[in-house]
């Protein structure tokens, strides 16, 4: 369980995401929890300068297309960061395992290949009801923090790149 609220940072140790551009892969399966992830990341890099024509969000299939989808962002657009959002509920067979082991590989190997930011924000949970309470309910929501990250590490790239 979550011991913190996901949307709770300190506002002063966030750079301003002004002229940063970010593609937002969002997965279509549980669709009311993915697009909260997805609203609370807009609504997250827009209070921190980004502008709305510097977000770009594209839709797939489900959890384990993120990667591809994050693959296309890093190899057609000219995003800073791309951001994953995706959630994957424990059902009663292994299919759950395959696909958040799948994703994590994926998301890690994107990050090594492009040498840019991708960032995982995907809800692994056990019940709905925890992931509901990721996506924007009572522990906060998820995309606020992929997309903190993404600002956070699109900053420290060109920190280290100056």
């Amino acid at each position: 369980m979550a011991t913190k609220n996901l949307s709770e940072y300190d506002i002063n140790t966030v750079p301003s995401a002004a002229g940063m551009k970010f593609g937002i892969v969002v997965a279509e399966w549980n669709y009311q929890i993915t697009g909260a992830l997805a609203q609370g990341a807009v609504d997250t890099l827009k209070k921190h300068g980004a502008k709305d024509e510097n977000i770009f969000i594209k839709h797939v299939p489900g959890s384990f297309e993120l990667t591809m989808g994050g693959q296309f962002f890093a190899e057609y657009t000219d995003a800073d960061a791309i951001l994953l959002l995706g959630c994957v509920i424990q059902g009663e067979t292994r299919h759950f395992d395959f696909i958040c082991h799948g994703v994590t590989q994926g998301a890690t190997q994107l990050n090594m290949n492009y040498n840019l930011p991708v960032i995982f924000g995907v809800l692994t949970t056990d019940t709905e009801q925890q992931a509901l309470d990721r996506a924007g309910g009572k522990l906060g929501n998820k995309g606020d923090e992929a997309a903190i990250t993404a600002i956070k590490m699109v900053a420290f790239q060109k920190e280290m790149e100056a």
